[in-house]
């Protein structure tokens, strides 16, 4: 199969959009591996999605589909196993639920499905594909050749040579003893573990309390917010108008640059979500 370019769905207000929703999307070929997308958002200054892959299914590269960008990704896995490579340097790492990897411009990546249960990962990019980081970066860049799945230098000394990976891996794994933990607001009442913050995009995790409720905030960036688990509500000022949205696991709501908006939990249950912001989380008022 022939490149495809992937959709592009943008929305001009603060908009809830359900799991049932994403745009669908299929990408690759015979050589890369195929993978199914659901897209929920591609603005122009964040893109986000959930790919899945079967048990053994993967994705790799191929001269129409080149897995090298010009942004930052974060990979957050809902379910079952990713062993992620970077098969230029070797480098093989392994992912399970709950756990995000994060990696930079020029990073060649591949991903298999390892796990007896189909593969889930949320996606955010950015800057970006329609600000030519995707697709047309890759384009521009050598074909990598002969993809390599090992690190066979290090092999007859480990785990003496465990700082040695940690300093030349391209990919950094994340998982919760590494988050940045901030409370916001005057009581606390959202509970953040920041797990990427960059000039480009910050994601993390969030936890609403049964019965809580944020302050009304915003941010120097756009903001998706995916629903991991429990029930949460956001309201969102725009234009003079209130937009209320209700979200269920897997449902996401979009909210502008700037736009004032706060998330509430009136049901019995914590409520636990994944945010991503682009550029800056910090309003430009409070930018250091």
């Amino acid at each position: 199969m022939s490149y495809v370019q992937s959709p592009r769905p943008r929305y001009d207000a603060p908009t809830y959009i359900p799991s049932n929703a994403a745009v669908r999307h299929l990408w690759g070929d015979e050589v890369s591996g195929e993978v199914a997308d659901r897209i929920y958002v591609s603005s122009d200054l964040i893109h986000q999605l959930v790919f899945n892959l079967p048990p053994g299914g993967a994705f790799r590269h191929s001269a129409d589909y080149r897995t090298i960008f010009a942004a930052d990704e974060v990979y957050y896995v809902l379910s079952g196993t990713l062993v992620l490579s970077n098969p230029e340097r070797g480098e093989v790492h392994l992912l399970h639920p709950g756990e995000y990897a994060f990696f930079r411009k020029d990073t060649w990546h591949h991903g298999f499905s390892y796990g007896e249960t189909e593969l889930s990962v949320l996606e955010i990019f950015a800057p970006p594909p329609s600000q030519g980081t995707s697709s047309a970066y890759a384009r521009t860049k050598d074909l990598l050749q002969s993809p390599s799945y090992s690190q066979d230098d290090l092999i007859g000394c480990w785990p003496m040579a465990q700082d040695v990976a940690r300093g030349r891996s391209s990919i950094r794994i994340i998982r919760e003893p590494d988050l940045l933990w901030r409370l916001e607001g005057k009581h606390g009442q959202l509970l953040l573990g920041i797990a990427v913050s960059t000039e480009h995009l910050t994601v993390g995790t969030g936890y609403l309390l049964p019965g809580k409720r944020s302050e009304m905030h915003s941010h120097g960036g756009d903001e998706i917010i995916y629903l991991l688990s429990g029930q949460m509500s956001v309201r969102s000022l725009h234009g003079g108008e209130q937009v209320w949205a209700e979200l269920s696991p897997g449902d996401a709501f979009y909210v502008p640059q700037g736009c004032p908006h706060q998330y509430y939990n009136l049901s019995g249950t914590q409520a636990r979500f994944i945010f991503g912001v682009a550029p800056s989380y910090l309003p430009d008022k409070e930018r250091p």
